[in-house]
């Protein structure tokens, strides 16, 4: 059973929650767009992503923070079911016509927090809105800092956007469609993983077969000079 999404509240584990023109749009096309475990996900991670911001210090807007929440996965849904792109381009290009109206710097930002979500020891050299949307998903998905959040913390976000006793299979799930019509775009990402577990035809891109068969080591491909 999935599980409800909460209603619209001002304020979530102390975190307020956005209510400026560019959050509300966000808010109302992930849930127009995506399936409700999707949707309950962007939210956790938005207050997950908020309260780490507050504890490590570090400046990030709110609203760029949700935008960014609402639309990580937004590559996900059934608008990019033809898509060749990775998952996370296709959500932070969506991201980026959303926010049409804002500064280019602001778009960008976002852009590239999407964009590299899902790209282990990356975001936290890009900046502050990368590493945070980042550390929210993981915590999220995996508990990532678990303990760093109180009791009280995690089950006020709970109360809001329960996981749900699916939760698990269920985002597994809805990655995997997202992701199943474009396997060449996962290698590298935590996508290759799910479609590793949901498709027995999946055939994981090695980067050393890459190189040791590209068009250098064929015959008369190579050159009279080796590095």
């Amino acid at each position: 059973m999935r599980p409800a999404l909460a209603a619209s509240s001002d304020e979530v584990a102390g975190v307020r929650i956005p209510k400026t023109a560019f959050a509300t749009r966000a808010a109302e096309y992930a849930r127009a767009a995506l399936e409700p475990v999707l949707v309950g996900h962007a939210h956790r991670v938005f207050v997950f992503a908020a309260l780490a911001a507050r504890r490590e210090n570090r400046a990030c807007d709110a609203e760029r923070l949700f935008v960014a929440a609402m639309y990580a996965n937004m590559g996900l849904s059934a608008a990019y079911a033809r898509s060749t792109e990775r998952y996370e381009v296709d959500s932070a290009n969506a991201a980026r016509s959303l926010l049409a109206g804002a500064s280019p710097r602001v778009a960008e930002d976002v852009w590239r927090a999407i964009a590299l979500h899902t790209t282990p020891g990356v975001p936290v050299h890009v900046s502050a809105l990368a590493h945070l949307l980042a550390q929210g998903a993981g915590t999220d998905l995996i508990g990532m800092d678990y303990d760093a959040y109180t009791c009280a913390e995690r089950n006020s976000i709970l109360a809001a956007w329960p996981r749900g006793e699916t939760f698990d299979e269920d985002m597994i799930r809805a990655i995997a469609r997202g992701v199943a019509h474009r396997p060449h775009t996962t290698s590298g990402t935590w996508s290759a993983d799910i479609l590793a577990r949901t498709d027995p035809d999946y055939c994981r891109l090695n980067f050393c077969g890459l190189i040791l068969g590209s068009r250098w080591n064929q015959p008369g491909q190579g050159s009279a000079f080796h590095g």
